[in-house]
């Protein structure tokens, strides 16, 4: 299946669509945080980035979802800094202590396509939202240089409606967290009540843009692919995540109910994320997903 972004590329789109997000820079709504700050000249907002993307490495994933991984794996990017930074983060050192090297657009360039020259199956944009504009101006460099891999969005879920609608006939496989789905939870534990009502917004937009994920050959070409973490006392809202996504988005949504979850970051301070999930804890959270009509697990 041809990539959406090489149709987008070839009318002159994707020009318009790198000029549109590179002028938000200046005055940031990347996110619903909208700390409109001034990142080209150096100001920093919730996510602490600025004017260039950060990475903290480049590589063939093989421990993501299967349909991504295949025999060569997934070309994953992952960047630094994050939008939402909660507390337990498995990946903390780069979301919350920014490890990374500071890249131009070329170099960025030059990553995805190292992938590519590797075998791998797709470009998998680990917490991409805060560097949207520098990853378009990169793919655009890398098209032009035989870029022809599915482009996965791979985000936490807290993203501006406006950026999302601008990344149509970019995206080919979105892949958001759907973390909480209280309020409470969220501020919490990522200082940001409005996240599920924000996401759910988001994710009927993705989906209208994409669809349910399709498959050839066992990879994913294009489409919704959603994770849940289950968390521990059932503080991610399973239930309510579930009935929304089958009632309101698809139920042939393909999900990944993850089960990986350990105190990681600042989460020995909270006593109840102090812990890994039970057993029993990870099979009611699928059984509350069957329970709904959902059947399409990673």
């Amino acid at each position: 299946m041809r990539p959406l972004y090489l149709d987008t590329y070839a009318t002159s789109k994707l020009k318009e669509k790198i000029k549109i997000l590179k002028e938000i820079l200046s005055s940031c709504v990347l996110c619903p945080r909208r700390c409109m700050v001034n990142r080209l000249k150096g100001e920093i907002g919730f996510c602490r980035a600025g004017e260039k993307a950060v990475v903290s490495s480049v590589f063939p994933h093989f421990g993501e979802e299967s349909c991504l991984v295949g025999s060569w794996g997934s070309g994953t990017i992952f960047f630094s800094h994050c939008n939402l930074r909660c507390i337990f983060c498995q990946n903390y050192e780069i979301s919350h202590r920014e490890e990374g090297q500071l890249i131009n657009s070329e170099e960025l360039a030059d990553y995805m396509l190292r992938l590519k020259s590797l075998g791998c199956h797709n470009i998998n944009l680990v917490t991409p939202t805060h560097f949207v504009p520098q990853i378009l101006e990169a793919l655009e460099i890398a098209i032009q240089r035989g870029l022809d891999l599915p482009l996965v969005y791979n985000c936490g879920g807290y993203e501006s409606e406006e950026v999302i609608e601008t990344l149509e006939g970019v995206i080919d496989i979105y892949m958001p967290d759907v973390k909480f789905s209280s309020p409470e939870i969220s501020q919490r534990f990522c200082n940001a009540a409005d996240y599920f009502e924000n996401l759910k917004k988001i994710l009927k937009k993705m989906h209208r843009q994409v669809e349910d994920l399709q498959l050839n050959k066992g990879i994913a070409q294009r489409g919704l692919l959603i994770r849940h973490l289950v968390m521990p006392e059932g503080l991610a809202g399973t239930k309510e995540v579930m009935e929304f996504i089958a009632k309101e988005i698809s139920q042939d949504t393909y999900i990944n109910i993850m089960e990986q979850y350990h105190p990681a970051g600042q989460a020995p301070k909270f006593p109840e994320i102090n812990r890994r999930i039970t057993h029993d804890e990870y099979r009611q959270a699928i059984e509350i997903a069957r329970s709904f009509g959902l059947y399409r697990f990673d």
